[in-house]
């Protein structure tokens, strides 16, 4: 009997573990007819780990990862895989940002774009690493920045995973530094996923949809599809039939 992978979030720990998986990897194919979107579901709806997925899937760094999608819903369908493993694909999550101050997210946020850097190093000097972390000014654009040099290396656009976009924000409205937290990422969010030529498409999920008014300003490329939206139901989380078939399975 297969594992349950409780807390397991990596795609490609769920699958070498061998673990059950509950096929959800068609949410590939929808992406495709996307340009940026946002979806929210409530946690443990496995969010996390259909980004992870998505970041196999698309990345040019894992095509001797491909495997992992051999004999799944995605491994029939010819025209998705055309675009496996062609895409330069940041993925970063800001599910750590919890902090109490403003100054403090800011560290944090710039820890993350640093691993980020740390993780591309071919597209950047030792000197540029050190640079692009150093202001906020320089962090409010450091995702475009990113792209563009991942684009100009790869000769191909470029795929942005944003996972728990909506964790800071939560922690600014509890610390009361709401409008400061809500500035800076709406320019984060702005200048990665529309002001930016090197995007082929952008992915987000959150827990929350946070007013479009507020952060997503001017994202005229946007969808957002939440719990209550009949599209893309069935990629987050168990329908009946699924739920059916794990208790079959386990008895």
């Amino acid at each position: 009997m297969k594992l349950i992978p409780t807390g397991i979030e990596n795609f490609k720990t769920m699958i070498d573990k061998n673990a059950y998986y509950v096929d959800k990897t068609n949410l590939i194919a929808d992406i495709l007819n996307e340009q940026v979107v946002l979806y929210t579901r409530p946690r443990r709806f496995g969010k996390t780990l259909n980004m992870s997925m998505l970041y196999y899937f698309f990345s040019i760094k894992e095509k001797e990862n491909a495997y992992l999608f051999n004999d799944l819903y995605i491994s029939k369908n010819k025209e998705a895989l055309e675009h496996q493993n062609k895409y330069p694909t940041i993925f970063i999550s800001l599910k750590e940002m919890k902090n109490l101050t403003f100054d403090a997210q800011i560290s944090s946020f710039s820890s993350i774009i640093y691993e980020l850097l740390e993780k591309n190093l071919e597209i950047l000097s030792a000197s540029q690493l050190t640079d692009a972390t150093t202001s906020i000014e320089d962090l409010k654009f450091s995702l475009r920045i990113i792209s563009n040099a991942l684009y100009t290396y790869y000769h191909q656009k470029v795929i942005i995973l944003i996972d728990e976009y909506d964790v800071p924000l939560q922690s600014a409205y509890q610390n009361n530094y709401y409008d400061e937290m809500v500035d800076f990422l709406r320019s984060v969010f702005s200048s990665a996923l529309k002001t930016n030529d090197a995007l082929e498409k952008g992915v987000m999920t959150g827990c929350l949809r946070i007013s479009k008014e507020s952060i997503f300003t001017g994202l005229n490329n946007f969808k957002t599809y939440s719990l209550l939206d009949e599209m893309n139901e069935e990629y987050f989380g168990f329908n009946e039939n699924e739920v059916k078939q794990l208790l079959e399975d386990y008895q």
